[in-house]
């Protein structure tokens, strides 16, 4: 009988629909994202090898940028959740400002790494020349771009923050919807288009950034925003919350920008093993983004979810809300992988130009198909992964996944690829091997943490006096 009432409170227990409501949009946004980098994919890879094999180490390259300062200006959803939950919405329109005001210093930021990192950068990658010169041009464009990626990630924060995700899906779907075919006209010169190649996806990418901004800025700055949460009265510069910011909000950054150098590091190296070593684990890794795009959306949510509850002192919710996201992309997490399984041969057709399997082709497809197997090994993980670091990023306890990240991509992956592939001759599975150790590290350091349980007292923002 107990056991029977157990079964029936314990569905009730958890705030699911809560959670698919804040994180469904965020994953729909990123499936938006992910859609545009696959359709990306495809469209280089039927247009030349040597284009597909510079665009995914040249993308992580400038994602990587990108990522530390959006990550930056991004974080203060977390300072909005906050203060929702706490109630002081008169708070919000000060913290949005403080990361306008960080958005535009990383733009500057931007254009000089545009300007005087590209040729360097990949001249320490050796690859072949032809798609080094690639590799120089499509980071360049979207480094030079990039300012509008980051003001994405911080009007993008005013509502993910409140837990109102809609508007950012919305952004992100019709930012997508221009992509694709402009994506398409400008690699192949169709439509009226010029033949661009991979600088046309360049383009496409940064322009698509554009649409999502002006779009964010257009629903932020009205006027009932204005009225509730002084959304531009607020725009001085406030010191307190901008230090706050940085205090958190840079080793929040760095955990997810040391993850993607430490992957960055990995195709580079990969690159060193062989050319066809490498288009295979850009298919895969494009490939792999069906599952991560969509984990990362969680992430987001959950941060904003739980930062909210904390702000109302609720850590019991906090707790229940992050379960509830371990049900839902474990769920999830099991139909991607029974696809990558039972039809890796299919996804990865997606990315076969017309003629079929010949020539290097027809040595990518066998190597391809066993590394997805990989890739299906690690999803899992790895989605559990993101969603303790979320709830850690929730809560303020940004240094330690800092430090976590930073020691395991140190311990587990720099060294022991740069050791195996240079001094030992270890092959592509070896480093995909590699990998895998990596992301269990991770998932084991974040899950101790959170059980420890010292996330549930922390805040970013200041507590107000008389309250502990």
């Amino acid at each position: 009988m107990a056991a029977d009432t157990a079964r029936q409170k314990w569905p009730h227990s958890y705030p699911y629909a809560e959670v698919l409501r804040v994180c469904l949009p965020l994953v729909v946004g990123m499936a938006a994202t992910m859609v545009m980098e696959f359709t990306d994919r495809v469209f280089l890879a039927n247009y030349s090898v040597a284009a597909l094999s510079a665009a995914l180490p040249a993308g992580i390259a400038a994602f990587l940028c990108m990522a530390f300062l959006g990550g930056v200006a991004g974080y203060i959803s977390v300072f909005i959740a906050q203060y929702n939950g706490a109630g002081r919405n008169e708070r919000i329109g000060a913290a949005l400002w403080q990361g306008i005001y960080f958005t535009l210093l990383a733009g500057l930021i931007l254009v000089g790494i545009a300007l005087f990192g590209s040729r360097p950068l990949f001249a320490l990658a050796a690859h072949a020349p032809e798609v080094r010169v690639l590799e120089e041009i499509y980071f360049s464009i979207l480094c030079g771009g990039a300012i509008l990626h980051v003001a994405a990630h911080t009007l993008s924060g005013f509502f993910t923050g409140r837990g109102m995700t809609r508007p950012v899906m919305v952004a992100n779907f019709l930012g997508m919807t221009v992509n694709i075919p402009l994506d398409y006209a400008l690699i192949n010169g169709v439509w009226g288009f010029p033949e661009l190649g991979i600088v046309g996806a360049a383009l496409a990418t940064v322009f698509s950034w554009l649409v999502i901004v002006a779009i964010l800025a257009l629903v932020v700055f009205r006027r009932v925003n204005e009225q509730r949460f002084a959304v531009w009265s607020a725009r001085a510069f406030d010191a307190e919350i901008f230090r706050r910011l940085l205090r958190y909000g840079i080793p929040g950054a760095m955990q997810f920008s040391i993850d993607i150098f430490a992957f960055s590091f990995f195709i580079l190296m990969v690159g060193r093993i062989g050319t066809v070593e490498l288009a295979a684990t850009n298919i895969v890794l494009s490939i792999n983004s069906l599952a991560f795009m969509p984990a990362l959306g969680f992430s987001y949510g959950i941060s904003s979810l739980v930062g909210k509850a904390l702000g109302r002192q609720q850590p019991r919710q906090a707790r229940r809300t992050t379960w509830s996201a371990v049900h839902l992309l474990c769920a999830f997490t099991l139909v991607v992988d029974l696809i990558f399984i039972l039809a890796p041969r299919t996804l990865i057709a997606l990315f076969v130009p017309t003629g079929g399997l010949q020539g290097e082709y027809a040595e990518i497809m066998p190597l391809a198909v066993h590394l997805l197997r990989v890739v299906a090994a690690y999803i899992l993980i790895d989605a559990l992964y993101m969603i303790f670091a979320a709830v850690l990023k929730g809560a303020g306890d940004t240094r330690f996944i800092m430090w976590s990240v930073g020691l395991a991509s140190l311990f587990v992956m720099l060294l022991p690829l740069t050791i195996g592939i240079e001094v030992l001759g270890w092959g592509v599975y070896a480093a995909w091997y590699c990998v895998l150790a990596y992301i269990a590290v991770l998932f084991g350091l974040s899950a101790w943490r959170y059980g420890q349980g010292s996330w549930q007292g922390m805040l970013v923002i200041e507590r107000r006096q008389g309250v502990s």
